[in-house]
Parts: structure tokens; C-alpha cells; sequence
């Protein structure tokens, strides 16, 4: 060790390696020989083997990994766009929310995820990459039927948004519930004892473009992200309790307020 260097500089493992490198979980210096790559950073050799065992998987019959539900969302989103071009417009009256509709086809509410803008590309391409990067990770670390849900319902949520704060405007694509994916890692990995930057920093960068971009929804992003927050906290704190009923629990509760918070919208006019 050189004056004026600290021991937290050294590899935990090799001690007279420099490294300024952190491991993601535990936060001890790691050299290049004991970095593992992480969906988010990088693990040391123990966090690494310890992740990998506390994952939940999904196999197929040749034992790898799958993220059946993120795929089967993005191609749903790739054949609901096909209509949308086809149909001149037709698809996209049929799915997309618009508030005075919730009552009489509150479906809307989910459907208008799977809808985007006809006029420009960039705006399935965005949310479909956003879902691959951040579906494939949550849907490891969630399971299947969570993943599904909290996609699902985080995308409502940003529709009600919708409804208290802008009930003139009709609106599609699947940011909601994309921004309830960011707030929902956040938490996990939160829960793991990461800090991650990086992520807050594209958050961040993302709802402010809401705001200042003409035609997007920040309403959406907000509920969607407030939604995937309180789901993902609401997971976390069941963890240590009986896993399934306090899932389905967590998932009913968010939704049963959802459902009262649209009613209590039209009663109070």
C-alpha cells in the first residue's frame, strides 16, 4: 500500500491489487479477475453465486433460461402495430383510451398498451426496447405470472393518471407500464443493497422528456411509475411471509385501489 491510498482500494480477495471497482450487492473492492457481469454492474464471485441461487427461473425442457411472458408481450405489441397500419386506423379507435369510455369499456385502460402512434416508428421501437432490456431482468427475478401482473397493472395505473389529470386526452402505447418496469427494479435492487445511478439517471431523463416534448403522456408516466413503485415495495415486504398469497395480496390491493380511485373520478365528476 502507497501513502495515501485506503485498504478499501485493494481487492478484497487479492489485497495487493488496486482496483476502484465496487461490487454491485456487497460493495467491496473487486480487481478485474473476480469482476462477474450483473444484468447491472458487476458481482463479486460469492454475490454472483449466491444471485444465482436465490433467482427464480424459468427453464424450458433443456434447462436454460426463458422470459416467455416479455417476449409474448413484445410480439403482441409487433402484430397489434401490423393491424394498426392495415386497418388504416381502425385497430388503434378500437384499443386506445380515451376517459370518457372508462365506464362503459373500462378495457381500454389495458389495452392501450399494446397500441402505439402510426405516425412514427420511434415510438413502438422505444417502448419495445425498453420492455426487452427490462422485462428479460424482472421477469428472471419476478417469475412469470408477477412479471405479467405488474406490467399489466402498472399500465393501468398510468391510465388512471390519465383520468384524474388530463380525462380530455386519448392516448396509447405501453410508457406506463414501462415506468412502472423503472420504479419496480429500482425497489428490487434496492432491496438487494444496490445503488443504482445509472438507472435513476435515464429515469429521470425520461420524465422530464414527458414534460417538455410535445405529445407525450407524462401523465401515464407518472401513474405507471407510482403504480410499479408500490407493487415492487409491496413484494419486497411480503418476501419474508407466505411468498404466493402475499403476491396475489400485494396485486389485488394495488388493483382494488385503482378500481375505486376510477369510480371515485366519475362520482365526484
Amino acid at each position: 500500500m502507497t501513502e495515501g491510498q485506503s485498504p478499501d482500494d485493494f481487492c478484497y480477495r487479492h489485497p495487493k491489487r488496486v482496483s476502484y471497482v465496487l461490487c454491485q450487492r456487497c460493495a467491496r473492492t473487486i480487481c478485474g479477475d473476480c469482476q462477474i457481469a450483473a444484468p447491472v454492474g458487476v458481482h463479486c464471485p460469492e454475490c454472483d453465486r449466491e444471485a444465482k441461487k436465490n433467482r427464480p427461473k424459468v427453464r424450458n425442457r433443456r434447462g436454460g433460461d426463458r422470459t416467455p411472458v416479455t417476449m409474448g408481450l413484445l410480439a403482441t405489441m409487433a402484430l397489434v402495430y401490423v393491424g394498426q397500419l392495415i386497418t388504416g386506423g381502425l385497430v388503434t379507435d378500437l384499443l386506445l383510451y380515451w376517459p370518457p369510455l372508462t365506464l362503459t369499456e373500462p378495457w381500454r385502460m389495458a389495452t392501450s398498451l399494446f397500441v402505439h402512434s402510426e405516425s412514427s416508428f420511434f415510438h413502438i421501437l422505444f417502448n419495445g426496447y425498453s420492455l426487452w432490456v427490462l422485462g428479460t431482468l424482472l421477469e428472471r427475478l419476478l417469475g412469470r405470472t408477477r412479471f405479467l401482473l405488474l406490467f399489466l397493472i402498472s399500465g393501468i395505473g398510468g391510465s388512471l393518471a390519465v383520468l384524474w389529470l388530463a380525462p380530455g386526452s386519448a392516448v396509447v402505447g405501453a410508457s406506463g407500464a414501462i415506468f412502472g418496469l423503472f420504479g419496480a427494479l429500482l425497489v428490487v435492487q434496492r432491496s438487494f443493497g444496490v445503488t443504482n445511478p445509472q438507472l435513476v439517471i435515464v429515469l429521470v431523463i425520461n420524465l422530464v422528456m414527458g414534460f417538455v416534448v410535445p405529445g407525450i403522456s407524462w401523465q401515464a408516466h407518472i401513474g405507471g411509475l407510482l403504480t410499479g413503485l408500490a407493487i415492487a415495495w409491496g413484494l419486497v415486504k411480503s418476501r419474508e411471509s407466505a411468498k404466493t398469497l402475499g403476491s396475489i395480496g400485494i396485486f389485488l390491493a394495488v388493483f382494488g385501489v385503482i378500481a375505486v380511485l376510477t369510480l371515485t373520478r366519475f362520482i365526484l365528476g
